[in-house]
């Protein structure tokens, strides 16, 4: 498949913009893992501290990617587009909740709300580009 110049330059926007998303939570996370987080009692199968960032670096990525091919036949002010973004906004506010509220019982609920969100909208992906569907399951497994 070959990339127009507006193709490159939205899938950049993208993943930029998706990117940045996840930078910003990772202000209210980062400096709590060491004190409130580590406190903690998780279960066993926590995975450690140090396969986050990459999982979701590659998540967002991988949801860009989605968001980008459906963008691509869809538009910008599509209904799959505004499940993206409300669902990438309760993506970072799960963290300010979790991580900065300390709010365990407030997130648990937001992220249940987040997770049937991103289960319409994957499926929403999935039927418009099915490719972009299959994109979010990462997502809805992590």
């Amino acid at each position: 498949m070959t990339l127009e110049p507006t193709d490159k330059r939205a899938l950049l926007a993208f993943i930029l913009g998706t990117q940045l998303v996840g930078v910003a939570a990772s202000l209210f996370t980062g400096p709590n893992i060491e004190g409130w987080y580590a406190g903690l009692i998780k279960p066993d199968i926590s995975p450690p501290n140090w396969v986050f960032a990459p999982v979701w670096i590659t998540l967002y990525l991988l949801m860009a990617v989605a968001a980008w091919r459906v963008w691509r036949v869809a538009g910008l002010n599509s209904r799959e587009m505004v499940l993206y973004f409300v669902q990438l906004g309760l993506n970072f506010a799960w963290s300010f909740i979790f991580f900065q509220m300390h709010r365990i019982d407030m997130a648990l609920v937001e992220i249940g709300t987040l997770l049937a969100l991103i289960v319409v909208t994957a499926n929403a992906f999935r039927r418009r580009d099915g490719i972009a569907g299959l994109l979010f399951l990462p997502y809805m497994a992590w």
